[in-house]
């Protein structure tokens, strides 16, 4: 009797275990497709290991799929062939290209409100979820990494050169005065910039509230023309190119390329995104300074806000009602205020909630770390115009590329500024006009 009773709890058990082990697999997984690499996805990666051990009913997984455009080109591609993700980070040229991808895209405030999860979107700061909005206020994809462009300077450098460390240039005269003072002290690289489009010609035309391009810059419509030659454009370009032919502007690159430079030691001046802060305060072995991005004083008005940068979170369709159910509770734990706050502060991206900013301020942050609030009140110090909400155009990627061709022929000698505008314009809308097509 003993033994029969042994064998037949030996066999009950041997039916349980794979209903148990079935019921430890049985989180929901959902698929997150990024662009973050180093430190940034080191954070990330966190970020998502935290949500998994809060819960026990879903499994983020993130996936590295190469650099922005790569992870964009990767989604389209992924889509048509159905196996989409549940979320796809891209950065905020594609906005546009999202937004026109019928079919493709579940909006966030649908994922919420079919999920019944607890969302505010006034809970968001508005400069930044303006940009993932539609005319109706609806939130489409969640604010992720968001950024703006700010100015990093060393202060070793400027007190090498005889000059005041703690100087702050409010304008590109103030700047232009520093760099040639640098240059005869014999610094090889007084300034060098990151993301030239997005900080030289997209955040500058914003900053002083000149259209980058009809149809309040695309968001009133598709049927938008380039409009970034303009008298204050070509004036600041031009002034570029004169910094680059004399040796004052040392140009990287297209991307982040000169944040190693800066973070070696190597140029003086710097401008980046605020996001660029971590990887500055990380390596850098030389105190420095973050201030606001400099604009021209003759402008009128001048300075308003500057734009963002970095990237959202878009829902793919196509997924079961669990899955999304997933997707809601992962994206509400990337919006809570502690975890934005540490985000934010790890980084320098924006809190993308108030809640976020003010829990950083009681922390005493900003205090500790001077500068690191900059990127925010330059953003919210006035309310955004329809020349400073955001850039929403098509093909915006590809415009991008030429805008960095012909920037770089003018900090060659190759053209001058108005000729090398005006060739980018007129490229850029022969792609915007492929785009609207396509729309109809």
């Amino acid at each position: 009797m003993r033994f029969r009773a042994m064998l037949s709890a030996a066999t009950a058990l041997t039916v349980a275990l794979p209903a148990m082990v079935g019921a430890a697999q049985a989180q929901t997984q959902v698929q997150f497709w990024h662009a973050f690499t180093g430190r940034l996805g080191e954070l990330l990666e966190k970020q998502v290991s935290d949500f998994n051990a809060s819960q026990e009913d879903y499994e983020v997984v993130a996936t590295l799929k190469g650099n922005y455009s790569e992870a964009l080109n990767a989604g389209i591609a992924a889509f048509r062939a159905g196996e989409q993700p549940h979320i796809l980070q891209v950065f905020e040229v594609g906005t546009a290209t999202m937004m026109a991808a019928k079919g493709a895209i579940k909006p966030v405030y649908e994922v919420m409100a079919e999920a019944e999860a607890e969302f505010d979107p006034n809970a968001y700061l508005a400069p930044v979820a303006g940009y993932y909005t539609n005319t109706d206020g609806e939130m489409l994809s969640l604010p992720y990494n968001s950024s703006t462009p700010v100015l990093y300077i060393n202060k070793k450098a400027l007190e090498e050169a005889g000059l005041d460390p703690e100087a702050k240039p409010a304008t590109w005269p103030e700047v232009e005065e520093l760099l040639v003072k640098l240059k005869e002290a014999g610094s090889a690289c007084p300034l060098t910039t990151a993301w030239q489009s997005w900080i030289h010609l997209e955040n500058l035309s914003a900053y002083h509230n000149v259209p980058f391009a009809t149809q309040a810059n695309g968001f009133a419509g598709t049927d938008t023309e380039l409009a970034f030659n303009g008298d204050l454009q070509v004036q600041h370009i031009d002034k570029m190119g004169e910094w680059a032919k004399e040796g004052l502007f040392s140009y990287s690159g297209r991307r982040n390329e000169g944040g190693a430079r800066f973070r070696s030691g190597e140029c003086a001046m710097f401008t980046e995104s605020s996001a660029g802060y971590a990887g500055v305060k990380a390596e850098a072995d030389f105190p420095f300074t973050v201030t606001n991005l400099p604009y021209w004083p003759d402008a009128e008005g001048a300075p308003y806000n500057t734009i963002i940068g970095g990237a959202s979170l878009w829902v793919m369709s196509g997924h079961e009602a669990e899955e999304y159910a997933g997707v809601a509770a992962f994206l509400n734990y990337l919006s809570s205020a502690e975890v934005q706050a540490q985000w934010h502060q790890d980084t320098g991206y924006l809190p993308i909630t108030t809640a976020a900013y003010d829990l950083t301020k009681e922390q005493g942050f900003y205090e500790e770390n001077p500068g690191t609030d900059i990127a925010i009140l330059q953003m919210t110090g006035k309310a955004p115009t329809e020349n400073s909400k955001g850039i929403r155009l098509g093909n915006f990627d590809q415009i991008r590329a030429i805008i960095d061709e012909e920037l770089e022929a003018v900090w060659q000698g190759q053209k001058d500024a108005k000729t090398a505008l005006d060739e980018a314009v007129n490229r850029g809308n022969e792609l915007l006009r492929r785009f609207e097509q396509s729309t109809r």
